[in-house]
């Protein structure tokens, strides 16, 4: 069965950004649970920002599952990616993944890669700037094995990347990667930019979607915008599709009215 997450964001530098709590950790477990969301999915600046045992404690007070733990803070607060020109920068961007991957493994959920996944550019033409991302992946989705989660790796669309837009093309690079253990992130409010139709590119993806972000083609809250869900839902049917819907959204009109209109739009889509 899919489950509800809404996201939370630690990180000052990326307000304004598509995340409906912000800075409040125990006080959105508490607003997700009363609405009545499954887990949480956490944005935090660092690893240091994520206390093991608190946030072990918080989400076991409020019944709640850790869904993941985005890493774009490397970006954000950084620039940091994978494929910069230097070495060196690209050997921090993975070293902060990583520790990004043990604090999330250690909860039991997988850490995103978006935005850290860089562009080429800047002296990096595509070919290498597919080389240097393909060596990240593999390094760091081995690394992750150690937890029994996945990485999860997530196109974006043209206006955030150049690389991979489509899931099509992530299933593509997840096909020509060593290791098995990095899968893809199905963002609809991307798709809704870059694929032909979303409910396809969802059956294109079968056996390598890992997570969902549940959200409009605005990127507002699931409702607000024009995404037609009935199809989408039933392609994630079709494909087996367990895991979460995750409001990585805006919080539009207010955050409390964004996750409202969440829960609401994933119930009358899912539960129904």
């Amino acid at each position: 069965m899919i489950r509800s997450s809404v996201t939370i964001s630690l990180v000052p530098e990326a307000r304004g950004g598509p995340f409906v709590f912000w800075d409040d950790l125990p006080a959105a477990c508490e607003q997700a649970r009363d609405l009545g969301f499954d887990a949480i999915e956490i944005f935090p600046p660092g690893p240091e920002a994520i206390d093991i045992g608190r946030v072990r404690t918080l989400l076991a007070d409020h019944g709640l599952s850790l869904a993941a733990v985005g890493t774009g803070a490397g970006w954000v607060k950084g620039r940091l990616h994978f494929c910069l020109p230097d070495a060196k920068a690209r050997t921090k961007a993975r070293t902060f993944v990583r520790s990004i991957i043990d604090v999330a493994g250690a909860l039991g959920a997988p850490a995103i890669i978006g935005s850290m996944q860089g562009r080429s550019g800047d002296g990096v033409d595509h070919a290498t700037a597919t080389g240097y991302l393909s060596e990240a992946l593999d390094d760091l989705g081995e690394h992750a094995r150690q937890y029994a989660v996945p990485l999860v790796f997530e196109p974006l669309n043209r206006y955030e990347t150049n690389l991979v837009n489509t899931v099509a093309a992530g299933v593509q690079l997840l096909e020509r990667l060593s290791t098995t253990n990095v899968a893809l992130l199905a963002d609809l409010f991307h798709m809704n930019i870059e694929e032909q139709s979303i409910e396809a590119a969802i059956r294109a993806g079968a056996g390598q979607i890992g997570h969902v972000h549940f959200v409009d083609s605005n990127r507002r809250s699931a409702g607000f915008g024009h995404i037609d869900y009935p199809p989408i839902v039933a392609a994630l049917a079709d494909i087996g599709y367990a895991g979460f819907a995750s409001a990585e959204a805006l919080p539009y009109p207010d955050s409390q009215a964004a996750a409202r209109q969440t829960i609401a739009a994933f119930k009358k889509h899912f539960h129904e």
